[in-house]
């Protein structure tokens, strides 16, 4: 068995955070049945191009593996009570709406706990449930910019700039996964659920971590670094090779002797400039130099070799498709594969979650509302009469 074998997720989730912080809990054996609204075609995700066909795309590939579908508009009383049903025999009710949004559909603890007691209910939302900004929607190339993001990022003399990923929405989407975990832990135990108020922007806020401690704590300004250098550890950041880019990085004293022997400079280590961590900062620019004329003498291959062989932390500058293909990321398993009947094999990114040393099979994500039959007479247990009701009422469904 799986470790959430026994979790069931009713996810009211569409385009990225929502559903990465869900599929992370789908590969882990969860059962997460998404709630598509009908009369709005689904999870927009199923649209984004390229790589879109009908109303699937590798886009929602990505974020909806092993997950089931069911396409139900609870805004209306026959979707209302389908839904309410499902909350009886569910344990997580997950949404990643705009934070006003929860309280107008009516699925916060305080509205379904009279359903079910246990029931922990979920909600990511772009500034959270509370605040000046809760009604507001968040997204994460606005959020990146207001949390200061993009003014870190990027070259001393260049624009501000956004993380190449979507890192806010990938962070909030684990955040909201961690919480779920921790109040469904607290559900089993107390039989008592909760509401996790999930924002993006708090998300953002606290990964800055501590450059924020150094600002708020002194006059620390943090600020963009030249070739993405650390803010106070030198050398920590990316240098030019003759043929590439590689990344050197000294966090340990140990690092930073390990470097100068394997570069041909044991002078360093005798040098007061170099001494320690405070000296380096302080002479940065000129040891900075020497190594950026040591790294352009030679390939990257060379001396990612050298470092290497004398335990330096280094890495190569790899573009995706090199980094996807790299022999680690093969031989730890992160290149997973699933069935499509019209994209063929869909090869895709693991979830880096592992629980136990069992491997499992992916399922490709769910067509729109493929998995209504299962959810209303094995999850539900509606008897035929009532299925062939709710297949027969399209026009309240899709209004």
């Amino acid at each position: 068995m799986m470790p959430l074998s026994d979790v069931r997720i009713i996810a009211i989730e569409q385009y990225g955070a929502g559903p990465f912080g869900s599929v992370h809990l789908a590969d882990l054996g969860a059962e997460v049945i998404k709630i598509e609204d009908p009369s709005s075609g689904g999870d927009v995700g199923r649209y984004v191009v390229p790589e879109q066909h009908g109303e699937d795309s590798l886009f929602f590939e990505t974020f909806n593996r092993n997950k089931r579908s069911l396409g139900l508009d609870i805004s209306t009383p026959q979707g209302r009570a389908v839904f309410e049903d499902l909350v009886k025999v569910s344990d997580v009710v997950h949404s990643n709406l705009r934070g006003d949004v929860p309280a107008k559909l009516r699925i916060r603890y305080d509205d379904l706990k009279h359903l079910n007691p246990a029931i922990v209910c979920s909600s990511l939302s772009g500034f959270g449930m509370t605040g000046p900004r809760s009604a507001e929607p968040g997204y994460d190339y606005v959020l990146q910019g207001m949390a200061g993001w993009m003014d870190l990022t990027g070259e001393p003399d260049g624009p501000p700039t956004k993380s190449g990923l979507s890192l806010v929405d990938y962070a909030g989407g684990l955040v909201a996964a961690g919480s779920i975990l921790a109040a469904l832990h607290a559900a089993r135990r107390d039989g008592i659920g909760a509401d996790c108020d999930i924002s993006l922007f708090d998300t953002a806020i606290s990964m800055l971590t501590y450059p924020a401690a150094w600002q708020l704590n002194g006059d620390f300004e943090p600020k963009r670094t030249h070739h993405s250098a650390h803010p106070s550890l030198v050398p920590f950041q990316a240098f030019p090779t003759g043929d590439g880019w590689l990344v050197v990085a000294c966090p340990k004293e140990k690092f930073f002797r390990r470097l100068a022997q394997a570069v041909g400079r044991p002078e360093w280590l005798s040098d007061p400039r170099y001494e320690n961590f405070a000296a380096r900062r302080e002479n940065a620019e000129t040891l900075l130099g020497e190594l950026e004329a040591v790294f352009a003498s030679g390939t990257s291959e060379h001396w990612l070799g050298v470092l290497r062989e004398a335990g330096v932390p280094c890495g190569p500058v790899n573009s995706v498709a090199e980094a996807l293909r790299d022999p680690h990321t093969i031989a730890r398993g992160m290149v997973v594969e699933t069935e499509h009947p019209y994209f063929g094999t869909v090869r895709q990114v693991a979830s880096p979650l592992r629980v136990g040393q069992g491997e499992r099979t992916h399922r490709r994500g769910p067509r729109r509302d493929e998995d209504a039959d299962y959810v209303f007479t094995e999850v539900l247990g509606y008897d035929a009469d009532r299925v062939e009701r709710l297949r027969a009422a399209p026009s309240e469904q899709e209004r």
